[in-house]
């Protein structure tokens, strides 16, 4: 059965957003450091960098990273995860990720700006919806095939789906650092682990991975 999905990377004071962006380092020195374990591990380098030289961690976190992209038939996220925060009135602009992006499966922007769909190499395909989340994960679900719809970020549109109770696999990497400041997931779920199996698993790396996988029928 299809599955909704997240996973994030957040630290320990549960922020999933990083606020020191300047034009000249449009993600700053603290996602480095926020995803520092993810982008280490040789499933990171294979799928997003394109290197097939077989470096990168193994272990917990690259299990973790791995099943990331496993069984995804279809992706949503948000306007800032693509980057249209940055690159809002440039027409040529197809995310973060080059001619050949990690997806490999549809992909459903949520937006208030129409764009027209984006095909790139690889199977990935860029939709762009105004949409609630209701109607985003419906539009999802029928491109998935069955398989499972993956809410890739960014913070504010992963809390929309848990508030409204739509997300069944929630997986945060909790990085050991303090940021401060951002968007924090936690506020407004109160006792989201309820009906949940909750379990984590600590890596070398300092990354504690904790999941909430919610029953079926719950």
């Amino acid at each position: 059965m299809s599955r909704v999905r997240v996973d994030l990377n957040i630290s320990l004071d549960g922020f999933a957003t990083t606020t020191d962006q300047t034009p000249e380092n449009p993600f700053g020195d603290d996602w480095g450091r926020l995803t520092a374990a993810y982008a280490a591990t040789r499933t990171f380098r294979q799928r997003v960098l394109h290197d097939e030289s077989g470096e990168g961690t193994t272990g917990v976190d690259d299990r973790y990273a791995a099943r990331y992209f496993e069984d995804v038939g279809a992706e949503i996220m948000g306007a800032g995860m693509f980057g249209l925060h940055a690159n809002p009135n440039d027409p040529e602009w197809c995310g973060w990720w080059g001619e050949d992006p990690p997806f490999h499966v549809p992909v459903f922007v949520l937006t208030h700006e129409p764009r027209h769909p984006l095909e790139m190499a690889g199977g990935t395909t860029f939709q762009f919806l105004t949409a609630t989340p209701e109607e985003a994960l419906d539009t999802a679900t029928a491109a998935a095939g069955g398989g499972d719809v993956r809410v890739g970020g960014g913070a504010s549109t992963v809390r929309d789906f848990l508030r409204a109770g739509l997300v069944d696999d929630l997986h945060v990497g909790i990085a050991p650092i303090i940021l401060g400041r951002g968007v924090r997931l936690w506020d407004d779920l109160r006792g989201l682990e309820a009906g949940s199996q909750v379990t984590a698993e600590s890596a070398p790396s300092g990354t504690t991975h904790v999941t909430f996988r919610r029953s079926v029928g719950s």
